[in-house]
């Protein structure tokens, strides 16, 4: 049952041992971030092999591989969204970048290449939201160089490979009014000064800016805020793919949702992808050593991995003896997350983790590293050949009229 949004549902509270929420991910001492106990926390559920399962049904097509392995692991209502397929019904999909950094690193690509392949399977339309107005709010950005971020990070997106025909790219500060705003009043009007302070930990000190902001992300969950696209289809369920940190934004949104007269967004909410260091729960934009960014060079690449922290052994005879502890190993996380075969990841897995395998750290961390900066070169090619009019193109105001096929 989903919980009640109240001061006792925060999950960073002083007396806790991790920190999980939009703005701040970390574990006591370094520790890792335990995912039960955010399932628990934050009352969301596991994704479960028959759904995925159904997934690879409904589609006609095998799941990604960021589901066989556990990526995105949580959900709200997925069934729900599944359910609804199955009897004819459509949705669309939703998710967002907040634009910090002039780069994207793997860790910001990998929900994008999820949606992307959630767009095809069930041939669907989707919003992506730059929330340029909340780094706005709340990094020492100025309103230009954070409209200026939006930009380039579209640009990312873009590479991602989205089709321009089903896809609306939009920033805050361009597109907030007429029914968008109107949504976001409705959900402001619905939701306390107490309530927001124990979803999201505001104090006396924060700015009303960062009070008005949650609406904002709010306000895409329902298909009335874009009446280009989705004219007389108020009932129209939306999915968010997104990563488990932003839940409280959407605990609340589900919150609101029936008041208003729309359906409850659906969730399939995705773990951290781990520092290369792994002293925190995930990469870091602030920090460049903590990450493999599309900006990257073969070389950076390779000196990173190579720093990466390792469960295995230094000497080859305590290796074969021992195997590596892969529940430490970043290479092979990196691995899991990015390797295509499961044939290969499997056979890696036994001949490094286990006792008496005939692989080394350096075994791994080169395979790892071929595969990233083939990943990182690609990207790069890709966002190369996006032009200012492409950019353009995905985020003008239009309908999209094949959305659905």
């Amino acid at each position: 049952m989903e919980q009640s949004l109240s001061y006792d549902n925060r999950i960073d509270s002083e007396s806790s041992d991790q920190v999980v929420n939009p703005w701040e991910v970390s574990a006591k001492d370094g520790g890792k971030i335990d995912y039960d106990k955010l399932i628990d926390r934050f009352g969301c559920k596991r994704l479960d092999e028959s759904l995925i399962d159904r997934v690879e049904r409904l589609t006609g097509r095998q799941p990604h591989k960021f589901l066989r392995r556990g990526v995105f692991f949580a959900h709200r209502d997925f069934n729900e969204i599944l359910d609804a397929y199955e009897s004819g019904e459509r949705f669309y999909l939703y998710t967002g970048r907040g634009p910090s950094s002039e780069a994207l690193h793997l860790g910001h690509l990998i929900p994008f290449m999820f949606t992307k392949y959630l767009q095809e399977a069930f041939k669907v339309p989707l919003v992506i939201q730059l929330t340029d107005d909340e780094k706005f709010m709340w990094k020492n950005l100025t309103v230009e160089e954070s409209e200026r971020l939006a930009r380039e990070n579209a640009r990312d997106i873009i590479a991602c490979g989205f089709d321009v025909t089903k896809t609306f790219i939009f920033s805050d500060f361009d597109h907030v009014g007429g029914a968008f705003y109107k949504n976001m009043v409705k959900v402001s009007k619905c939701v306390t000064l107490n309530k927001a302070k124990g979803i999201f930990g505001f104090s006396g000190e924060d700015h009303i800016g960062k009070l008005s902001f949650p609406a904002v992300q709010a306000a895409p969950s329902f298909p009335s805020s874009f009446p280009h696209l989705f004219p007389g289809m108020d009932k129209l369920r939306c999915l968010i793919p997104c990563a488990i940190d932003q839940d409280p934004y959407f605990r609340m949104t589900r919150d609101v949702a029936p008041r208003l007269g729309y359906s409850k967004p659906a969730l399939i909410e995705s773990s951290f992808f781990p520092a290369l260091q792994a002293k925190n729960g995930k990469m870091s934009a602030s920090d460049p050593n903590s990450a493999i960014y599309v900006t990257d060079t073969a070389k950076d690449i390779k000196n990173k991995i190579n720093k990466a922290k390792s469960g295995g052994h230094q000497f080859s005879v305590v290796q074969h003896d021992l195997g590596a502890d892969l529940e430490k190993d970043i290479p092979f996380k990196y691995l899991s997350v990015f390797l295509e075969d499961d044939s290969e990841l499997e056979l890696i897995r036994k001949q490094y983790g286990e006792k008496e395998g005939i692989m080394q750290t350096g075994d791994v961390k080169k395979r790892v590293t071929e595969i990233l900066t083939e990943i990182v070169e690609r990207h790069r090619r890709a966002r190369a050949a996006v032009t200012d009019e492409m950019v353009e193109a995905f985020m003008a105001v239009r309908p999209l009229p094949s959305m659905f096929e």
